[in-house]
Parts: structure tokens; sequence; C-alpha cells
């Protein structure tokens, strides 16, 4: 009774209220032998991930003396439709970012040779909203950092609206200024929408998207998402889900803006969580051959300047 006093008086004398465990500013620079404390991550064990290694090593790294190295081998059997294949990092339950609030996260990432060149389904970092036990339906991520053919791009989802104009399966739309192309799924009420590309991207890698919406506004800053042979990749990035219109994306690749998004982002059906929440590893359908992605220089706030550098900031 007397802690909770002494609490209660504090804010009021101060004006600040204490920070809530989302808002716990993360860091883990993979330098030991396990994931830091500071940092609120974790490798998660199911089926599927036990596909994957993690492995906390010295020989390939982005700054200091450590780096994440996470790897994925053929598990799947050939018995088992829809087998995924994963080596993903998750964010502590306890410290995930309520849906409605925006939150800035970093980390740098690199393709260890070869890069996969197939037309294959390959992701490496994703932001998802909690669904809670019995909720009907597989829900994709909100935001995601794909690769398919060895070509790299992002994709946004919402619940299905309506697209301003679609053409025939297979073949990539060819939309309106103030139009993004868009894969609608009415069967699952979701859409998914390409906001992103890598240079070496052609209509034909966008052959899946063959609708036009205009459910969010995409501001293309005139930097291409960077190759994924090119080396160590930073990202910044930004993330406020709002399936009523109210969402807002900031994504950043080695310090420079490549586009932002606002309007509907992310999913409102019954059943889901109240929270949002990060992975990042090699996530791929069932393949035959290794993949291994490294990782370093995680960081998460919500202030910019904890994970961009000041001047690029959009907004503290």
């Amino acid at each position: 009774m007397f802690r909770t006093a002494l609490i209660v008086a504090s804010f009021f004398i101060t004006g600040v209220a204490a920070a809530q465990p989302w808002e716990t500013k993360l860091y883990d620079g993979f330098e030991g032998k396990d994931f830091s404390p500071d940092g609120g991550l974790y490798y998660r064990e199911n089926f599927e991930q036990s596909a994957g290694t993690v492995e906390f090593q010295s020989a390939v790294k982005r700054s200091g003396n450590g780096g994440l190295k996470l790897s994925v081998v053929p598990t799947c059997p050939d018995s088992l439709d829809g087998c995924s294949e994963r080596a993903e990092i998750w964010e502590k339950t306890p410290l995930r970012v309520p849906y409605d609030q925006g939150i800035w996260y970093g980390f740098s990432v690199k393709f260890a040779d070869p890069v996969p060149s197939g037309d294959h389904r390959y992701l490496v970092a994703q932001w998802k909203r909690e669904i809670d036990p019995g909720a009907e339906g597989d829900f994709s991520p909100f935001l995601a950092l794909r690769m398919n053919s060895g070509k790299l791009f992002a994709t946004v989802e919402t619940n299905y609206i309506a697209p301003a104009s679609s053409g025939p399966d297979g073949v990539a739309a060819v939309c309106r200024p103030g139009e993004v192309p868009v894969w609608g799924r009415l069967g699952l009420n979701q859409m998914r929408m390409l906001v992103a590309t890598d240079p070496a991207w052609t209509a034909e890698d966008g052959n899946l998207f063959n609708g036009c919406t205009d459910a969010i506004a995409v501001t293309n800053h005139g930097n291409a998402l960077p190759d994924p042979k090119s080396g160590w990749i930073d990202f910044a990035i930004y993330t406020k889900p709002g399936a009523d219109g109210t969402g807002h994306i900031e994504l950043y690749a080695n310090g420079k803006p490549i586009i932002t998004v606002k309007g509907h982002v992310g999913h409102a059906d019954k059943g889901l969580g109240h929270n949002q929440y990060f992975k990042f590893g090699p996530y791929r359908a069932a393949d035959v051959t290794d993949w291994t992605l490294y990782y370093d220089d995680f960081r998460r706030s919500p202030s910019c300047a904890d994970v961009l550098a000041k001047e690029a900031c959009p907004f503290p």
C-alpha cells in the first residue's frame, strides 16, 4: 500500500508515468554466446523451427565482434502439405507492442552465398498481429520483407477491400497514380499490396498482383530496396497498424528513405489479439537446399533516433 502511494505520488510530482514494457529500448549486437538480456529476443521451439539452427559467431558481422547466423535445411516430409521451414527470432511476449501504437525497429541482414534465385516463397522479416486461441483464419503479416527469384520486395496486408480495378490472374496490373498493385484474397478477407521492390524487379515478377487499390497511399522517396547480393543491408522501419485507415509505415534501408505508407494497414477480424509482434530470420516454403542469413545490430524503440540517425528521422 505504501509503495503504491509512492508511485502515484511520484506521477503527480513529476508528471511522467512509468514506462510500459513495450516502451523499453531494446538492443542486441549478438556479441556473446546467447541473446542479450537487453534485446528481449528468443528462439521459439516448434516443428517448423526444428529446420533451423542459431549460431552466435564472429566470422561474419556488420559491427562489433559478433553476428547471428540463422540457417534452415530441408525437413518437411513430402506428405505434409503447406509445410514451412524457419529459423526465426521472436520478441519476448511481455515486450510486445500494442496494435494501435507506433514503434521503430532496426536490424541488419546479409544474405549468404549463394542467394536463392528460384521462384519460391522466402521471407527475411515479418510483422504480425497476435491471434487469440480459437480465432478463425490464417492471417498473413501486415508488413513483410520478402524475396523471390533472388529479388527483394516488401508487402503490406489488410482486410479485403474491393480493388479499384483488376485483371486476369497471372498478369501484373498497371496501376494509375495514387494506386498500388494488389493481390485480393476475398475468401480469406485479406489482400496483399506490393509497396517496394529492388532495382532488378520487373513487371513479370509482380504477376501475382493483378489488381490495383487506393486502400493505402505510398510515397516513393526515390530509392529502391537494395539488391540482396549487395552485402549488409541495414533496415530502419516504423510500424503503426490501422486497419481502419490510420496505419502508418516508414521504411528505410542503409539510411535512405524508401517509402512511406499510410492508410489501411493490418487486420481487424474477430479473435485477433491486442498486440503486434516482430519476427526475423529465414522462413520459406519447403525446399531442397540449405539457406543462410546473417543478422546484426537489432534495436527497437518508440524513438526514431534510437534506431536511425537523428538527422534522417522523419519525426522524433
